[in-house]
């Protein structure tokens, strides 16, 4: 299966450089999912997620829209982990609105930003979750690697090899 055959046919999976119209609502949902509740201020988010406005290496953000619409958001960044400095790059923040769940836009995302990772030469991506998450990027073809890491007790997942980026041979990693 192609990535993009995930995802619905009338949404887009785009990266936030050429959508900078959904940059306020990925920082406002990357910091309510994950942040606010540790107190962390939402203008940290926003000035870490402008980071992936400028050049075209890491990090990425990829937003997933329909006619204007937000749909959903994941990016590749550096380290997603402090125990786990020497793995990169990672899958991280991986969002999809509640009334576009269920409907492949969260596989298709994950592909696009593992695949933007294979493209850029990186032989296994990296991605933590919750356990509660695991069945979830087990069928969709990651690996356990470790359990119980870090104060949230994440499970790390891996995925070696390359894999087809949709569209062709593009890589958002790296300038034209």
């Amino acid at each position: 299966m192609r990535i993009d055959e995930a995802l619905p046919p009338d949404f887009t999976i785009s990266d936030l450089r050429d959508c900078p119209e959904f940059f306020d609502t990925v920082a406002d949902r990357i910091w309510q999912a994950w942040w606010k509740r540790h107190g962390v201020p939402l203008a940290y988010i926003v000035g870490r997620l402008r980071e992936n406005m400028t050049g075209r290496g890491l990090p990425l953000a990829l937003v997933a829209h329909r006619a204007g619409q937000f749909a959903g958001t994941a990016s590749l960044i550096t380290s997603d982990l402090d125990e786990r400095p020497a793995y990169t790059p990672w899958v991280a923040a991986v969002w999809t609105e509640p009334e576009f769940r269920g409907q492949g836009i969260a596989p298709a995302l994950i592909a696009r930003a593992a695949a933007a990772g294979f493209a850029a030469g990186f032989p296994r991506i990296y991605l933590c979750a919750a356990k509660p998450h695991r069945v979830f990027y087990e069928r969709l073809g990651w690996t356990p690697l470790e359990d119980d890491v870090g104060d949230l007790q994440l499970t790390i997942f891996v995925k070696e090899g390359a894999e087809e980026v949709p569209g062709g041979p593009q890589n958002p990693l790296r300038s034209p």
